[in-house]
């Protein structure tokens, strides 16, 4: 089968490889779509080993063939898979929360592409308890939904409490997590949202997927979201960038007792004085990860029931390399998806 791999740091070419075969528990998954997504470009551009390594982190298909002891699945079946594969025996897996597998204290828990052969491929093989059928969505449009709305379903729903109807969310960067984002805050709450982003084009996309108000990114973002807010700040702060300039910006719109949730991994960092100044009052910051297996069927049901939808480019699987690089760009509207 082909396999888009990366072979060296910077380096991905799509090889020929062998077609996987499906162990106890497993079923191999024909690939109809793959995400394409920033921890893509982020692992290309770092060392990775061992080498050669499929990516794609995103992965929706057709059921191809079962793994012995393998039941429930039919083949043909169009299905979704988890992206987090915990030991599947622990606590945490037990309650569906594969993402913070004992298996792997305090780090991250490996997943197709991460760690384990990815979905730039033509066949993937995966444990059979982390695929979730995809009824009749179509598999390419719904790839995207195992991480870009998977991620920020997870981050929205730790803070939900605070989500009320006269609160204020902030969604920070609107490109492939955060356009999912605004479309689940408006289908499972209230709450007003604010999109910031530095591009004009996805803040009118914004407005189109739900967002109240728009600030373009600049020196005076933080005066005009606290303007909306008379001064109050934004109870919940998603954001799905991660510089420093945007983890100052959560910093100082956020209102006390608010909560920011940084999704996005640019590498920046922000202060954090144990002191009477910095940060409001009772101020939370947390660091979520992927989501659990509950998670990702209530994303399914808001793409079933038509509250969401991921806008989708496709891509020939051929084309990977090219795609990244017009991620790293910023010229991907919403998500790539490579379709073999």
């Amino acid at each position: 089968m082909k396999a888009f791999q990366l072979v060296a740091s910077g380096q991905g070419e799509v090889r020929d490889v062998e077609v996987p075969e499906p162990r106890a528990g497993e079923v191999l998954v024909k690939v109809a779509g793959a995400g394409v997504c920033h921890s893509d470009l982020h692992l290309l551009r770092t060392q990775v080993l061992p080498y050669p390594m499929t990516l794609g982190h995103e992965p929706a298909g057709h059921v191809a063939a079962l793994g012995p002891q393998v039941t429930g699945w039919t083949v043909g079946e169009p299905v979704i898979c988890y992206i987090v594969w915990g030991c599947g025996l622990c606590r945490r897996c037990a309650a569906g929360a594969e993402n913070a597998c004992e298996r792997f204290p305090r780090g991250m828990v490996p997943g197709p592409g991460l760690g384990h052969p990815g979905a730039m491929a033509e066949y993937l093989v995966a444990p059979a308890r982390c695929l979730v059928p995809l009824g009749r969505l179509d598999p390419v449009d719904a790839a995207p939904l195992a991480d870009a709305a998977l991620t920020p379903y997870h981050a929205i729903d730790r803070c939900r409490a605070l989500l009320t109807p006269s609160a204020t969310a902030v969604v920070i960067g609107v490109g492939g997590l955060g356009h999912m984002a605004v479309q689940i805050l408006r289908a499972v709450t209230s709450s007003r949202i604010v999109a910031v982003d530095v591009d004009e084009s996805r803040l009118a996309a914004a407005r189109g997927y739900g967002a109240d108000d728009t600030v373009p990114a600049g020196p005076d973002a933080a005066a005009r979201v606290l303007g909306l807010t008379r001064g109050l700040g934004a109870e919940v702060v998603l954001d799905f960038v991660g510089t420093d300039g945007t983890l100052a910006l959560g910093a100082s719109v956020v209102s006390s007792y608010g909560h920011i949730s940084t999704v996005g991994l640019a590498g920046g960092s922000l202060p954090f004085p144990a002191a009477a100044v910095g940060l409001p009052w009772g101020v939370t910051i947390t660091k979520p990860y992927g989501g659990t297996r509950a998670d990702l069927h209530e994303v399914l049901a808001l793409a079933a029931a038509g509250r969401i939808r991921a806008t989708v480019e496709r891509h020939p699987l051929s084309a990977a390399m090219s795609v990244l690089k017009r991620l790293e760009a910023v010229e991907v509207t919403g998500r790539a998806v490579l379709v073999p």
